[in-house]
C-alpha cells in the first residue's frame, strides 16, 4: 500500500511516554492486555509527555486545533489524554485499532531483549511471521490504510498519531517509500518523542 504523492494534511507522531511495561522490561502487545490500566504510563511517563507537548505547543507545531488519533492501549490512551489537556483542544480523541501495538506472538510478556531477534529477521524478510509475530509488512499495510483514510476524510488539518515504537518506525518507512523491513535503520523514537512526518 502506498500514500498519495501529495498529502492534504500534516502528520505528526508521538510515541507513548514511559510505561509500566517498559519499566518491567516486558513485551506487551496483546490487545486485551494492552488496554489494562496495569500497563499505563509511569509518573515519569506522564512528565515526559507533558514536557514534549508543552515544547511543541510553544513552537507552534501542535495547537488546540490538532486532531488526535490514538492506539486504544492504556499507555497511548493516557498519552493522548495528557496531550488533549495540555493543548486545550475541544476535539475528542479518536481511538483507532490500526494504531495498536505490533503483535509479538509467542514473545508476549517475555523480556524485551527478544525484540532484537524479530528485528534481525525483519531486515531479511519483512513478511516473516517467526514467533507468530505480525509481520512488518502487515503493520505497514494497516497503518498506511489509516493515513489513506485520513486523507479522504480531512484536508488542511494537523493530525497527531499516538502509537508504539515499532508501529511508528514502520509508519515512517511508508512515508519514505522504503521496505517495512528497514524500520530499525531509521533513528528510533524515544518515549514521548514527537516528530513530523514528511
Amino acid at each position: 500500500m502506498k500514500l498519495p504523492k501529495k498529502l492534504k494534511n500534516r502528520y505528526l507522531i508521538i510515541r507513548h511516554g514511559e510505561s509500566k511495561a517498559n519499566m518491567a522490561e516486558i513485551i506487551l502487545s496483546h490487545p486485551e492486555e494492552g488496554i489494562k490500566e496495569d500497563y499505563t504510563l509511569t509518573a515519569e511517563g506522564d512528565n515526559q509527555v507533558r514536557k514534549s507537548i508543552e515544547g511543541t505547543k510553544r513552537e507552534g507545531l501542535l495547537d488546540k486545533e490538532t486532531i488526535i488519533y490514538s492506539s486504544p492501549f492504556s499507555r497511548c490512551k493516557r498519552t493522548a489524554e495528557i496531550t488533549k489537556e495540555v493543548l486545550g483542544t475541544k476535539n475528542e480523541i479518536i481511538f483507532d485499532d490500526r494504531l495498536r501495538e505490533r503483535w509479538f506472538g509467542t514473545l508476549e510478556k517475555q523480556h524485551n531483549s527478544n525484540y532484537q531477534a524479530v528485528w534481525d529477521i525483519d531486515k531479511e524478510n519483512p513478511k516473516h511471521k517467526e514467533f507468530e509475530v505480525e509481520s512488518a509488512q502487515e503493520v505497514q499495510e494497516r497503518i498506511l490504510s489509516l493515513v489513506n483514510d485520513l486523507e479522504n476524510q480531512y484536508s488542511g488539518e494537523k493530525i497527531l498519531l499516538v502509537s508504539h515504537g515499532d508501529v511508528l518506525q514502520i509508519l515512517q518507512t511508508g512515508f519514505l517509500n522504503q521496505s517495512p523491513g528497514s524500520h530499525r535503520e531509521i533513528p528510533h523514537l524515544k518515549t514521548a518523542e514527537i516528530k513530523e512526518l514528511k
